[in-house]
């Protein structure tokens, strides 16, 4: 795999909590639409291929691909779903590109999270049918338990965990997209009603709708496209043990191993010298530094107090989730991951209007699917 590969068309819609007028298939009619504006293509004409993200489950229909060639002008098209997060689809447009099958990919994924009504029975069908699953406790207490156990352990404090909640949701403020964004302070994050204690409602990213498109293409295609080219240097994605009784409490070993593939491909060594930024998955508070340390940019205990110092703040040694982050913009399911792509390629095309960082030529963007699972993928991006 040796042709080079760069996303040149982005488009997004929704980002609100709520989105009653609109269909999933209308708002990822609507993201495309901007971003086959955005590359300066005609998807009918010249994309060979479509992928997008998106659980059954979610969505209430199996074999979702079937359900959204319309809204990308994929009829009659090669197109296939993955089952993960909107990342996982990314790899999948990229390794398409870079094995020489296809020269232009596009990848969708959405959320319609606000027409699910039984959102945590879902989530809690995926726990392990004979010893989990029978307990019926709401999957949050998996959330609960890793960061009593974490904070038993010394790696952070509670005040350190709501400090991330502190700055991402201040960071959401620069963004029109984000549905969250709020001037919160830190005793408001530790007062707010429990979610699965220790952990509280503020340190949980609430759900939003949302849909973000992206258009991949070869190096001599992108050349000749009217976006930007921002240009995936590395990926890198790993599963840990599904089961809460054998899974690693004291380390996120899928974030480690998928930053560590990423920064291969990419040759990268020194993670935190190397990448300007990061925007990293916060579905809760404490998950941003989980993954901090798990991605290399932090020593292990280090990322709590380097976030309560302020070190990861935009204006900080090493900005993490200028976005907003899920605390800010809102859980997207299966697009999460998408949408932390999305502002890093922003921020490295200087398109990221009152929140865009100083420096900001190669950033990471890393997804963790969400609970009770152990699956992360991560992307290194370069705009040079």
């Amino acid at each position: 795999m040796s042709r080079k590969v760069a996303v040149v068309g982005i488009g997004w819609s929704g980002f609100r909590p709520i989105t009653p007028e609109l269909s999933y298939k209308e708002l990822t009619f609507e993201a495309a639409t901007r971003a086959y504006a955005d590359a300066g293509i005609d998807p009918r004409r010249d994309v060979q291929g479509f992928v997008t993200a998106a659980e059954d489950y979610h969505e209430g229909t199996s074999i979702f691909d079937e359900y959204t060639p319309d809204q990308l002008g994929a009829v009659l098209r090669p197109m296939h779903t993955i089952a993960g997060d909107g990342l996982h689809a990314l790899a999948a447009a990229y390794m398409q590109i870079a094995s020489g099958l296809m020269n232009v990919v596009v990848v969708e994924a959405h959320s319609k999270v606000s027409n699910i009504l039984t959102l945590s029975h879902i989530t809690a069908f995926a726990l392990d049918p004979v010893v989990e699953r029978p307990l019926a406790a709401h999957p949050s207490f998996v959330a609960g338990l890793e960061m009593q156990w974490l904070l038993s352990a010394g790696r952070f404090t509670l005040p350190q965990a709501a400090s991330v909640a502190v700055k991402n949701k201040r960071n959401a403020l620069a963004n029109p997209a984000a549905s969250y964004a709020a001037n919160v302070k830190l005793r408001d994050v530790l007062d707010a009603a429990p979610l699965a204690e220790p952990v509280t409602r503020l340190m949980a990213a609430p759900h939003a709708d949302a849909c973000v498109v992206m258009v991949l293409a070869d190096e001599d295609t992108a050349r000749g496209l009217r976006g930007k080219p921002a240009w995936i240097r590395g990926l890198g994605w790993a599963n840990d043990s599904p089961a809460l009784d054998s899974r690693a409490w004291h380390q996120a070993r899928y974030a480690r191993k998928a930053g560590d593939m990423a920064y291969r491909a990419a040759g990268i060594r020194s993670p935190r010298s190397e990448i300007d930024f990061a925007e990293i998955d916060d579905t809760f508070a404490h998950k941003e530094l989980v993954h901090l340390e798990a991605l290399r940019l932090a020593r292990e205990g280090e990322a709590g107090a380097w976030t309560a110092e302020g070190g990861t703040q935009g204006s900080g040694e090493f900005p993490v989730n200028p976005s907003g982050g899920s605390l800010g913009v809102g859980a997207l399911l299966d697009a999460t991951g998408l949408a932390r792509a999305l502002e890093v390629v922003l921020q490295l095309r200087g398109e990221a209007g009152a929140r865009q960082l100083s420096k900001a030529n190669t950033g990471l963007a890393f997804a963790w699917r969400g609970l009770p699972t152990t699956s992360g993928v991560a992307a290194v991006f370069s705009n040079q």
